[in-house]
């Protein structure tokens, strides 16, 4: 829908209720504490509605379009070998995947699953732990070479760092520590959008890059990259999540069925960057904004 439908909409509905739903500026649009309630009732009703709908259902395979956001090294290495073995599972879904660095709003873009990591800030998302993900500070040989190897995070002010515009962290690593808070760090000389973009960059001795460790350790193995201050941050484990919209138990059986697929197969460990996490992780409320 349109905006300008969207407030034909609500205006009318503000005027059948006889109350204000929204505060309106020019700049955002807040709920009123009516409207705040009036969302949480209206909420529950539809919730109460799919799981009927569920119910009636329940017999039938899952079925219909799920959209999964994740990011471009994850989705290469993780999501899409799975993609045939959930097809088959499930063969009346159709699976929207889309492989971008750049974190999304789930609802403005229509994603019903997100893969993560990193925190998560507290909103009305829910998560599910798929794992924690062990990242690394590399750099080339050659880079080294030239500007030496830092011997503490202090040292990290003088070298030339590969910015990552696509994490919510890019203006900070803040698993390094020597003792005390390290002052966040500005982007580097050069940014990328893309952390395979971020992993050739420093392999062509740009400078330090912060990637996951799945992304890096056969690189390091092969003598492209350098571990740099792994004292300081190891095993610098970083939690990642699916994240999606809906409350736990009411969800459509679609994503229900992906995102326990996900947590059954997903395992993202056994030499590959992350420590798994076995068994079923109950679900969390906690999201990125």
């Amino acid at each position: 829908m349109t905006p300008s439908a969207v407030s034909k909409l609500v205006s009318r509905l503000e005027r059948r209720l006889g109350t204000r739903l929204f505060n309106r500026s020019t700049r955002q649009l807040q709920l009123t504490p009516e409207g705040a309630a009036f969302y949480d009732r209206s909420v529950r009703i539809l919730a109460d509605l799919a799981e009927a709908e569920q119910c009636a259902s329940a017999s039938a395979l899952p079925h219909g379009r799920v959209r999964i956001n994740v990011n471009v090294p994850m989705g290469r290495r993780f999501l899409l070998p799975l993609v045939p073995a959930l097809s088959a599972r499930y063969p009346d879904l159709v699976l929207d995947i889309v492989l971008t660095d750049t974190v999304v709003d789930l609802m403005e873009d229509r994603t019903d699953i997100a893969i993560r990591h990193g925190p998560l800030k507290s909103s009305r998302l829910m998560a599910r732990k798929l794992g924690r993900m062990r990242m690394r500070l590399v750099a080339a040989p050659a880079y080294l070479a030239r500007y030496g190897m830092p011997g503490t995070p202090a040292d990290l002010r003088r070298h030339r760092r590969i910015g990552s515009s696509y994490w919510r962290m890019h203006d900070g690593w803040p698993q390094l520590d020597d003792g005390g808070p390290v002052p966040v760090l500005p982007p580097g000389i050069v940014q990328a959008s893309d952390g395979d973009a971020v992993l050739q960059l420093a392999i062509a001795g740009m400078g330090l890059a912060y990637l996951a460790a799945f992304q890096v350790d056969e690189h390091i193995a092969a003598g492209k990259l350098v571990p740099v201050l792994e004292a300081f941050h190891s095993p610098a484990l970083v939690d990642t999540h699916a994240v999606y919209l809906g409350h736990h138990g009411k969800l459509p059986a679609r994503i229900r069925a992906v995102l326990d697929f996900l947590q059954e197969n997903m395992r993202i460990g056994n030499g590959e960057g992350m420590v798994a996490e076995h068994g079923r992780v109950a679900a969390s409320w906690m999201a990125d904004g």
